[in-house]
């Protein structure tokens, strides 16, 4: 009995040692893990946690450095300043041992914004089809930001995330504009360059805002307290859940095409309407409202194809699809953004005559396959154009998909999940692709960002952090006359901001849109501008990183004279043997086109007969300007501006 008892204490004894020895472990945050690169040239905070009041001690190079837990466990220790290189291993000691292998010192960037900074090269695996295929650089390196938010509290790291080499594997997980970027940094400096990808697709500029900041936004900072309530979130979220799926399961049973098998090749739809591909339903065929039709395409093949694998390409489709060939489903997408490219096995298809169905469910509003995409079905080498007569039917009506509340993007989230964690982590830099989701309010977005700006600066400890911007691009339909667009003005709010905040830059993209797709596929000159603009605000490099830019600008004979920097080679007008795209106003509101001429090397002169006393001149000022072809020699492009003539007006 008393051995049954001592070996009952010894087994409490052993079981109270290994919760002590649990708890005590020392743990590094995610982002100070395998493969990271770590900031050079600065001191450098090197953080984690560990048991109250434990020793922890870090092996680095030859050094050892220590430090104690504090009472609630956290723990820092700082390094002098490193040159660029490696790798190294760094070994972290407690009552455990931790090992950091593969690290490097180089230029580390945060890479933040939405979808279009979001964007991954899987995404763009046709456009840049080589870069893929020759993918492989140990020295630029991304760490993937979960995608979460959190408005109770800040939180001190993320969940998950670890850091991946550029290999033919890895790359498809990099954002597209972050890695261009990051490549050419690396071919003109030679320094390794992280990223830490950091973005969201649609999310608005309050999401990356912090507390203190929103608090200047009373609805901001009071729609930000609202969703701090767990209970409430989940609440909203089970009804809106439950209400979507009730919907899609109407649909399905309401769907005439889904009970008659409308993908299979056998059935008769010789009585189907006919539609012109790419195009839209028209209201009265689709009852005006939402639901779902099917669209019926045929197709001869004289020779299959050798190769076991065939592409579909079906554009952009509104809203969601479900593609098939010769009755198989070979493809479906959820929502309308995603390019539609669909690998599928070559023994599906029939020499002769194949049917390719498209089952596409419309949430609302118009619905069918958006111009001036590809729609084609790629055979080796040989592309069969798919555009032309379709057939189509609708088979199902409903009302608007329930709307659903996405909290993801509400005020605070995204600072607190995303960005908070990187409180003690050095940076070079921030490169910034957002704005789209609030360009329906310039006017608080030139309020709100540099609001969101001060707030990272602070975080990081670091007034003079650079922060690069990407100005908004063209779209939308294209246009050549005067037009009030929430987009031009987001875009001047974006270039005023580079100006006023310091340590700033401006990457203008004008050019680099597509005017049907809000998410363009050319992201290697995105990020090739955005390098250009580090390498003149961070580097020192001496170079021309810009179009040309208003400098300085006065009225002379009923005239507006524009003299402005980033020419030093003269002008080059894409297009064109004159400048074009300008509009001017005499009382500030009513705008009407402007003629403009060259007056010298770095001048023009911007004027219309009919406006004797102007007041305000504006450049490429339309969603998506057809007429702006105002450049440097160096190839690149004016942005977006509005010039005051008259201080009532600024």
């Amino acid at each position: 009995m008393k051995i049954l008892k001592l070996k009952k204490k010894i087994l409490l004894v052993l079981f109270l040692t290994s919760v002590v020895n649990t708890f005590a472990q020392v743990k590094l945050p995610k982002l100070i893990s395998d493969n990271v690169i770590l900031q050079r040239g600065t001191d450098l905070k090197i953080w984690g946690w560990a048991d109250e009041n434990e020793k922890v001690s870090l092996i680095f190079r030859g050094e050892e450095f220590t430090t104690t837990a504090t009472a609630d466990g956290s723990w820092e220790l700082q390094l002098p300043p490193q040159k660029a290189g490696g790798p190294y291993k760094m070994t972290f000691k407690a009552s455990n041992v931790v090992e950091v292998n593969n690290i490097l010192f180089g230029d580390v960037y945060l890479a933040s914004g939405q979808s279009n900074m979001e964007l991954p090269m899987r995404r763009l695996a046709d456009t840049y089809a080589e870069e893929i295929r020759n993918a492989g650089n140990i020295n630029i390196r991304q760490f993937q930001v979960p995608d979460e938010y959190e408005f109770s509290k800040e939180n001190e790291d993320f969940s998950s995330g670890t850091w991946k080499e550029v290999n033919r594997e890895n790359i498809f997980e990099f954002s597209g504009v972050a890695y261009f970027f990051a490549k050419e940094l690396y071919e003109e400096k030679g320094i390794p360059i992280g990223i830490i990808n950091s973005a969201l697709g649609g999310s608005p500029v309050s999401a990356w805002m912090d507390a203190d900041a929103l608090k200047k936004f009373p609805v901001l900072y009071k729609e930000h307290l609202k969703w701090a309530d767990q209970a409430f979130i989940d609440s909203v979220s089970t009804v809106e859940r439950q209400a979507i799926d009730n919907w899609y399961a109407q649909l399905d049973k309401k769907d005439i095409g889904l009970e008659e098998e409308w993908f299979k090749t056998q059935v008769d739809k010789n009585s189907w309407k006919v539609i012109e591909v790419p195009g839209f339903i028209s209201e009265e065929d689709r009852n005006d409202s939402a639901g779902v039709a099917w669209f019926s395409k045929k197709v001869n093949i004289s020779k299959l194809p050798e190769s076991e694998k065939v592409k579909l390409h079906l554009g952009r489709l509104i809203d969601m699809d479900f593609a098939y060939v010769n009755g198989k489903q070979v493809g479906h997408t959820g929502y309308q953004y995603p390019p539609r490219k669909y690998e599928f096995d070559a023994n599906v298809l029939n020499k002769g005559e194949n049917e390719i169905v498209v089952r596409l469910v419309n949430n609302g509003g118009v619905t069918g396959f958006v111009k001036d995409k590809d729609y084609q079905l790629i055979l080796d080498r040989d592309t069969l154009d798919l555009t032309g007569s379709w057939k189509f039917k609708q088979a199902a009506s409903m009302p608007n998909t329930p709307a659903q509340t996405f909290i993801r993007w509400k005020p605070g989230g995204l600072y607190n999940a995303m960005i908070a964690p990187l409180k003690k982590f050095e940076i070079k830099g921030v490169i910034w692709y957002q704005g789209e989701s609030d360009a329906d309010n310039p006017k608080l977005y030139a309020e709100t960002f540099p609001e969101m700006i001060e707030a990272w600066r602070e975080l990081l400890d670091n007034p003079d952090l650079p922060f690069l911007i990407v100005q908004l691009p063209n779209f939308m339909e294209e246009t050549t006359g005067v037009q009030e667009s929430n987009w031009a003005e987001m875009r001047e709010v974006q270039r005023k901001t580079s100006l006023n905040v310091p340590n700033t830059g401006l990457a203008v993209t004008i050019d680099l849109g597509e005017w049907n797709d809000i998410h363009p596929l050319n992201k290697k000159d995105v990020g090739h501008r955005l390098a250009l603009q580090a390498r003149e605000l961070i580097y020192n490099d001496d170079l021309v990183s810009s179009g040309p830019i208003p400098r300085e600008w006065r009225t002379e004979n009923e005239a507006v004279i524009i003299s402005f920097d980033n020419v030093p080679n003269g002008w080059n007008f894409k297009d064109g043997e004159k400048p074009t795209g300008f509009t001017i106003s005499g009382d500030g509101k009513t705008f009407v086109e402007a003629k403009a001429e060259v007056v010298d090397d770095n001048s023009l002169k911007i004027f219309n007969k009919e406006i004797e006393n102007p007041k305000i001149v504006r450049y490429a000022w339309a969603n998506n300007p057809g007429n702006a072809n105002l450049y440097n020699n160096q190839n690149l492009p004016a942005g977006t501006f509005e010039l005051k003539l008259t201080k009532e007006d600024n």
